[in-house]
């Protein structure tokens, strides 16, 4: 009971000086993403480490023309799709760094709401640090509503009209007119995206309500000693978890693979999930790493993190799987214009070094460094394989984003990773604001005991 009450009393303090660093990071991200955006402006829209020059344009464009025939875009007036290489870059990696940090936030509720399905005891005392991860699940959903409006002419090729004009031969397509339902419904295709707007809406709503049901009862542990709270959360649980495989799967239809207008995968849902998954474990650690070399968390302890480890192990190589049967189909089947996706990906510079640095990142080093046991119980090699992973995955979703809009013009320079910054810093001052705000500990969860006596 003693052990109960010392962990119990825990609260996190969000100090002055972890506070300036954020915001540090943030002035830095924003320099950064400044002096990017004045470069990729006086440069034609390369920095120095653009596209590969005229010869990757070149290379794209001829490959695209073979391989994806498509109708002719439709002229710059029609929209924002003539914008600037500069100003294409700058809405490409807002929408990328938005979709990626969205994944942090709904994995927070997602791992919490794993655990009360399963009735997991081991976790009982690290769960209140996604539960703080899943307070950035709104301000994700305006960002993505305001963005879309945003950059819809650029990021988005089907969004316009001329796509859908039968009288017009230039631009009409017919395949994507024959998808025009699943964007437009109700509304006449080629005008307002009213099913694609409600389903945005609808998914962040309904992510939200339950993080917000969810947190309550979690919350409310702390007042009363019996297990209705628990109950409840994990009812709510188990109808997030059915709500959830739906609705991320039609997420990532939306929001990452209807950038390739004629490129689809059966595995896309799959795939934006497992990438979403394992990135978010590997924050989970991270922050509890920090947060117990920092003196919090004495319920946690090297069986906890071993846990906590083989879960960044184990998806990682879940992850790869999934990459590789993606990869693997496609290639086979050989048809051209479903392996365009991948040509492009692994020939065009920059691509075609961040395609195998993916593999590296994501695969080959997380699998070598946490391989042995003793590994996965070290604060210090958790530390290190944490952040490769969630840079790893960025890069993973520069990919999946990037050579869709910017075709032949991609560049990964300051522009890109100052953006990716602002956006880390402002998810961690969410965060570690709201993990401030409630005990690091229920003390009253069913399952605490369980935790304080976990050992594998």
């Amino acid at each position: 009971m003693n052990a109960t009450h010392e962990v119990s009393d825990e609260k996190y303090i969000f100090k002055p000086e972890t506070r300036t660093k954020l915001f540090i990071l943030l002035a830095v991200g924003l320099f950064l993403f400044g002096i990017g955006t004045w470069m990729a402006m006086s440069g034609g829209g390369h920095d120095e480490h653009g596209g590969g020059g005229h010869a990757a344009a070149a290379i794209s464009k001829d490959m695209v023309a073979s391989l994806d025939a498509t109708p002719a875009e439709p002229a710059a007036a029609e929209g924002h799709h003539g914008s600037p290489s500069w100003l294409k870059r700058v809405y490409t990696t807002l929408w990328m760094n938005n979709v990626f940090f969205t994944g942090l936030g709904l994995i927070g509720l997602f791992f919490v709401a794993i655990q009360y399905a399963a009735q997991a005891g081991w976790s009982a005392g690290v769960k209140r640090i996604p539960l703080a991860m899943g307070h950035w699940i709104p301000f994700a959903g305006i960002l993505m509503l305001v963005l879309w409006f945003v950059v819809k002419g650029d990021v988005f090729h089907w969004t316009h009209a001329g796509l859908y004009d039968q009288a017009n031969a230039e631009t009409y397509d017919p395949i994507l007119n024959a998808k025009g339902t699943y964007f437009f419904w109700p509304l006449a295709n080629g005008s307002f995206p009213a099913f694609y707007v409600i389903r945005l809406v609808v998914f962040f709503g309904l992510w939200y309500m339950f993080f917000t049901w969810i947190r309550k009862e979690m919350l409310a542990e702390d007042l009363d000693g019996s297990t209705n709270h628990w109950m409840s959360a994990r009812t709510y649980s188990a109808i997030f978890l059915i709500i959830f495989g739906v609705t991320s799967s039609v997420a990532a239809w939306d929001w990452v693979m209807s950038i390739d207008t004629h490129w689809f995968s059966t595995m896309m849902g799959w795939y934006v999930f497992a990438s979403w998954w394992v990135t978010g474990l590997a924050m989970i650690t991270l922050i509890v790493s920090q947060l117990k070399q920092a003196g919090y968390l004495k319920v946690v302890n090297a069986n906890h993190l071993h846990d906590l480890g083989k879960f960044v192990f184990a998806f990682s190589i879940f992850w790869t799987y999934i990459w590789f049967s993606q990869f693997m189909l496609i290639y086979y089947a050989n048809i051209p214009e479903e392996t365009v996706y991948f040509v492009q990906r692994r020939t065009v510079s920059p691509y075609s070094w961040i395609f195998f640095a993916n593999l590296i990142l994501n695969f080959v080093l997380p699998f070598l460094l946490l391989m042995m046991r003793d590994s996965k119980r070290h604060i210090g090699m958790l530390k290190v394989v944490c952040p490769i992973i969630i840079i790893g995955h960025w890069l993973d979703y520069y990919l999946m984003v990037t050579p869709g809009v910017m075709k032949g013009e991609g560049s990964l320079g300051l522009l890109e990773i100052g953006m990716a910054l602002v956006f880390l810093a402002l998810f961690l001052l969410v965060t570690l604001s709201s993990l401030a705000k409630y005990p690091l500990v229920a003390k009253n969860d069913p399952m605490l005991q369980e935790s304080l006596g976990h050992h594998i």
